[in-house]
């Protein structure tokens, strides 16, 4: 089971950083889109700050997430942009929620396997911080 785990995790982890990196250095044909799809497009690309910024988050997400040590906190950063991910989908191309609805699942079930880390987050702490 925890072959499986890493092996998923793994390819979990690959598919952002290779998403990631197609921010910085385009190498995938972009499939067609309708106008509104190419309207947004248009509104990233006035942004210019934004989709380096999303690119970085998605590499640095998805290393963390391979590695087992840093896997709470990658599956962290994964999150917003796997829900982004998963609302554009849905939104403009439902025909491809089977293909992003595992990865929201696996990044819901490694969040819910690490739960215990995060509980320290959580608790009400009884001593002022800084001293």
């Amino acid at each position: 089971m925890k072959t499986l785990k890493f092996i998923i995790c793994l390819l979990f982890g690959l598919m952002l950083v290779f998403a990631g990196v197609t921010k910085f250095i385009p190498n995938m044909p972009s499939p067609e889109q309708t106008a509104e799809q190419l309207k947004i497009q248009e509104a990233f690309l006035t942004l210019k700050w934004i989709t380096p910024l999303v690119g970085l988050f998605e590499i640095i997400g998805g290393v963390l997430f391979i590695i087992p040590r840093t896997r709470a906190l990658g599956a962290l950063v994964c999150l917003p942009i796997v829900v982004g991910i998963c609302v554009h989908t849905v939104t403009f191309t439902p025909g491809g929620i089977a293909f992003v609805l595992p990865l929201l699942l696996i990044n819901l079930w490694v969040i819910w396997d690490n739960s215990k880390k995060y509980m320290v987050l959580l608790q009400n702490s009884s001593t002022p911080s800084g001293s």
